[in-house]
Parts: C-alpha cells; sequence; structure tokens
C-alpha cells in the first residue's frame, strides 16, 4: 500500500509566480544540481504542460534512476499534478497546490509513493522520512 506524505512550503512570492517556476524545467534541474538530476528526454527545457511528458535521470541513495513522468491535471495558477508513468515506484503521484497568503504564496505537496521493494517498510524508512 502506497504511503502518503505533505510538506508546505511558505515563500515571499506571488502564488502566480511560483506556480509558473514549479513548471519550469529548467528551474527544477538547478535546484537538484546535488543529485545530478537533468531532463533527458520529453520536455527537456522551458514550462512543461498538460499532457506532456519529462523522462529524468539522478542519483539519489548512491543509485542511478530514471523515471517518466506526466503532467496529468493543470488548473493555472492552483494546481498541478505530475505521476510517474515509466520508473522505478511502483506508484509515484505529487500533487501541487498554491494559495495567496497575503503577498506571499503558501505550496503544498502532497506526495504518495509505493516501494517497487519491501513496501510499506522501505517507505517509511527511507523514502517518507
Amino acid at each position: 500500500m502506497p504511503s502518503t506524505f505533505v510538506v508546505v512550503t511558505d515563500a515571499d512570492v506571488s502564488s502566480q509566480a511560483l506556480f509558473e517556476i514549479s513548471l519550469n524545467i529548467d528551474a527544477h534541474v538547478s535546484s537538484m544540481e546535488q543529485s545530478g538530476e537533468r531532463a533527458i528526454a520529453g520536455t527537456t527545457s522551458g514550462t512543461i504542460g498538460l499532457g506532456e511528458t519529462v523522462t529524468w535521470r539522478a542519483r539519489h541513495f548512491g543509485i542511478w534512476f530514471t523515471m517518466t513522468s506526466k503532467i496529468t491535471a493543470l488548473e493555472k495558477p492552483t494546481r498541478f499534478v505530475d505521476e510517474q508513468v515509466r520508473g522505478p515506484f511502483k506508484t509515484f503521484a505529487h500533487e501541487h497546490r498554491f494559495e495567496s497568503v497575503g503577498n506571499a504564496c503558501r505550496m503544498t505537496d502532497t506526495i504518495t509513493v509505493g516501494s517497487p521493494i519491501f513496501g510499506w517498510l522501505a517507505e517509511r524508512m527511507v523514502l517518507v522520512t
């Protein structure tokens, strides 16, 4: 059974600005520099849109992973969802929600992940810490 966790981030930018940058492949690559993550197929730069895919290559936990994600929902400027369509997880869905809080923004990420091996134990010990 997959596990779900939520991360809430407050940012001093408008919700529109954070929504736009969250769909930007180049910004994501820049933020994930420590893992060597890069976009290798599909939409590999600029803004990704509804129905489009991106294939990521990255090193996590010392292991190289390749994962293709698709934007399966997009409600500008408040919400989008990306889901794994091919890759290492049994399940991987990531919902991004954006709401204005005064002149700032609150981003709520809800991530549902299912481990391909060891199920719930691996999810709790490694993936959802």
